[in-house]
């Protein structure tokens, strides 16, 4: 299993709790001495990911090696691994010299040592002169750098640091970041940080694990995560993007916003439907002029510090954000221009929902655990597996969940430019996708339709064919 420069490798681990599956087939290594985040939305299974690591959760599928060898089975405390976790568990009946060497002096090391090795990560974690006050007594940021000290003073092979800085103000938690990343570069050993913050895993990591709903949607250096993404989710979960559906028409030109563009992507196929990604920083902006690609006109612009950050509405109705360092004016009519390199191209996850189904009777479907009106199915009975496809515009949500045939919560929104695209989860746990042009929020829960009209049918076995 071993393999030269890996530390960590998780194989294709798996983990419910209850009826809800958190973890789904996931599988990452980690070398030796990387700084590695795992990002993700609350839910998403990262702290879940980060406790199998540490031994506090057990996979129900997978395994977990760790230096070459089979921890599935391994108690925490027997791990070459220390937790920071999100709440500091300092021991507020010690003080920080105590806190710190508690780890030490269960493993039997001798008092010069433990002294040696306590004052040397004090004067790592910048809190020297601190080791005899009560930890009642510090600030949280105080309070963080002896959870810290307390960790890497057992000089384990990895440290594992759950949403550390979370309980921290804005600034401290900036001036905890280039600590961390400045102790990462002295200490020489493996960092794998969880959270949800997405400018603290850009500025902290040497690779990032971008996870959604148990799964692991990117593995890459931050500036790839940023300029590659590989879909829809982690474009709009890193950073700010403008989304839009559109078509490759051929090789290096891709059409969306009802315009053409030059692009530099390759290897989709010819009018092929996919996601486009364009950065609001990537759009450049002008005064009205016969050189733009396309024209619109202001409805906001607002100051953010560093740039205006500027939203333009275009006559066919699409909706643009745009940072630039000059102000426009709301009600300037504008032109932009987008570079072939600034188009970012991705294949589409799906085009259409796909669902399983079975047929109560000719004119009845059982759709994600409920029972829906269809158009007469000639030679389909009850108990006859059935692929329903639905395209996202006919799925009708409603506020009232009584309302409809059957009730769902939302649990992701995109915003694509000129609508929004949303996912339900329905009561079964199935996931249904809706275009719509109505706003929701995420959790809503709402009651899901289908018209009998908007429903293609076909027997299970004549699709998988």
């Amino acid at each position: 299993m071993s393999k030269e420069g890996i530390i960590i490798s998780l194989e294709h681990l798996s983990k419910w709790f209850g009826d809800k599956r958190v973890l789904d087939d996931v599988s990452l290594t980690i070398k030796k001495g990387e700084f590695v985040t795992i990002l993700g939305p609350s839910g998403c299974g990262k702290t879940t990911t980060l406790r199998i690591i540490a031994g506090f959760e057990t996979p129900d599928d997978g395994n977990v090696y760790i230096g070459g060898s089979l921890m599935n089975r391994v108690q925490p405390h027997k791990r070459p691994v220390n937790t920071v976790f999100q709440r500091y568990a300092l021991f507020p009946h010690l003080n920080v010299f105590d806190n710190i060497a508690f780890g030490l002096k269960l493993k039997g090391v001798s008092r010069s040592e433990i002294e040696t090795r306590v004052m040397r990560v004090l004067k790592m974690v910048g809190m020297t002169d601190y080791e005899w006050r009560n930890v009642d007594s510090l600030s949280g940021g105080q309070q963080q750098r002896v959870a810290i000290a307390r960790a890497i003073v057992n000089q384990p092979e990895v440290l594992l640091l759950d949403e550390p800085l979370s309980a921290l103000d804005h600034k401290m938690r900036k001036d905890m970041q280039i600590e961390l990343k400045q102790m990462h570069k002295q200490l020489g050993i493996t960092f794998v940080y969880v959270t949800h913050d997405q400018e603290e895993a850009l500025t902290l990591s040497d690779t990032v694990v971008v996870m959604n709903e148990g799964v692991v949607q990117q593995i890459g250096s931050p500036t790839d995560i940023y300029n590659e993404p590989v879909n829809c989710f982690v474009a709009d979960f890193i950073g700010e993007s403008n989304i839009f559906n559109g078509t490759m028409i051929a090789d290096r030109k891709v059409s969306f916003m009802g315009h053409e563009f030059e692009c530099v992507d390759e290897g989709f196929g010819e009018n092929v439907p996919v996601d486009v990604v364009v950065r609001p920083e990537d759009i450049y902006i002008m005064a009205r002029t016969d050189r733009g690609q396309f024209h619109g006109v202001v409805s906001s612009c607002i100051f953010k510090g560093v740039h205006y950050e500027i939203i333009v509405n275009t006559p066919d109705g699409y909706e643009l954000m745009i940072q630039d360092y000059n102000p426009f004016e709301a009600g300037m009519e504008v032109s932009m221009i987008i570079k072939p390199s600034d188009i970012q191209v991705m294949r589409k996850e799906r085009i259409t929902n796909t669902l399983e189904g079975e047929m109560i009777d000719q004119t009845h479907v059982e759709l994600l655990g409920c029972g829906f009106e269809c158009l007469p199915q000639e030679g389909l009975a009850a108990g006859n597996k059935v692929r329903v496809e639905v395209d996202f515009d006919k799925v009708e949500l409603t506020d009232d969940k009584r309302d409809g045939t059957c009730e769902g919560d939302i649990t992701f929104i995109l915003y694509k430019a000129d609508h929004w695209h949303l996912t339900v989860r329905a009561e079964n746990g199935e996931n249904i996708y809706v275009d719509t042009q109505d706003v929701w929020e995420d959790r809503d829960i709402v009651g899901i339709n289908i018209r009998p009209e908007d429903m293609r049918i076909t027997r299970a076995e004549e699709s998988a064919a």
